[in-house]
């Protein structure tokens, strides 16, 4: 289904696959059950020791966890249907929600109203990073530490979750979408492993890392040098501006300047020019105009969404966009790069793509 509302802006592995299916003969990792009184038994394994024991309730829980993929110790937030442990012998698809940048799973911000009221999927959130960028870093080596976000996601979280919980281990039961830094992931994910995910939703995503959209680069830059944070994308009222220690503008791309090609690298990683991969798949994007305010995020969140809208356009693609401007009848969004649209955003897409599921 396509939605246009109306638009006013300048231009500006396939390893993971064969371990999904091994999972149905997997019998070393016990499935997990979940208790009324709290939430379930979740086993290690794919690379992923638990740290610590699981907290929350039954139906709202993280998991912590360490890989030697990325640094440190990484929560996932787990959200399950409130029929889950009433029907053992169910399973659900998921929705795997990536968040934006300076922001944690542990925040309980993340577990946001739509998600919570999702009837008949499972939503995980896994620890991106503060400015992870749901990438393989090119450089492995810097004070940040191991950084193989991707690989952590794909090769390592969905197959325990898949392990672990009842759900339907299979590209019609699994959709990725995010916000801001994790809408560039959810298309970065999309297009990297097609055969994984059947949906696919950005919202106020870093939708354009060409060499045609500077501002975008110089946000990513931003959050790895520490000189502002002109893409924050945090579930809380204000976004810190330390993303962790210092690292070079080309840790993850290499160098973001377009001389003699050198930044190849970055137009590779580029949603909005490789839409062609998402062929097949629901699309959803969302974008505000941050009031026309260019010191908004939101302002040229919103001219990357048009390029990649323009993309889709081109191959002829179905999708679904909004472009709620200023945020008037959005809910209690103003149009900015926040909470409450992101908010509404999901009120719009939970019950579409839970409704792509259960068609498929």
């Amino acid at each position: 289904m396509r939605l246009v509302l109306p638009v006013r802006l300048p231009r500006a592995r396939a390893t993971v696959a064969a371990v999904a299916a091994a999972l149905l003969l997997f019998t070393g990792m016990p499935s997990a059950h979940a208790e009324p009184s709290g939430p379930p038994k979740m086993a290690d394994g794919f690379g992923l020791t638990q740290t610590d024991s699981v907290s929350g309730s039954a139906t709202n829980f993280v998991v912590t966890v360490k890989t030697a993929q990325v640094a440190g110790e990484h929560r996932i937030r787990i959200l399950l249907p409130d029929d889950y442990s009433a029907n053992p012998a169910k399973r659900y698809p998921v929705l795997y929600f990536l968040h934006g940048a300076s922001d944690d799973p542990g925040n309980p911000r993340l577990a946001y109203p739509a998600l919570l009221a999702a009837k008949s999927m499972i939503t995980v959130i896994p620890d991106g990073g503060h400015r992870g960028w749901y990438s393989n870093w090119l450089d492995q080596e810097t004070a940040a530490g191991a950084q193989n976000w991707e690989n952590f996601h794909i090769d390592q979280v969905i197959p325990f979750i898949d392990a672990n919980l009842r759900t339907i281990a299979a590209k019609k039961g699994r959709a990725v979408a995010g916000l801001s830094m994790g809408g560039f992931g959810s298309l970065h994910y999309a297009q990297a492993h097609p055969e994984l995910f059947s949906q696919v939703g950005a919202f106020s995503g870093a939708d354009d890392l060409s060499r045609d959209h500077a501002v975008m680069r110089a946000a990513v830059v931003a959050t790895l040098t520490n000189i502002g944070a002109p893409l924050c994308g945090s579930g809380d009222p204000t976004c810190s501006l330390n993303f962790g220690p210092t690292v070079s503008s080309d840790a993850i791309f290499g160098t973001p300047y377009p001389i003699l090609d050198a930044d190849w690298r970055w137009n590779e990683a580029d949603p909005s020019t490789h839409m062609d991969r998402l062929a097949g798949m629901g699309i959803s994007l969302y974008t505000g105009d941050g009031g026309g305010n260019p010191a908004n995020p939101e302002f040229w969140v919103r001219s990357a969404a048009q390029h990649a809208k323009e993309h889709l356009d081109a191959l002829g693609y179905p999708y679904h966009y909004v472009d709620y401007g200023n945020g008037s009848g959005w809910g209690n969004c103003d149009g900015g790069h926040d909470y409450n649209c992101w908010a509404q955003d999901l009120v719009d897409f939970v019950p579409r793509v839970e409704a792509a599921f259960a068609s498929a």
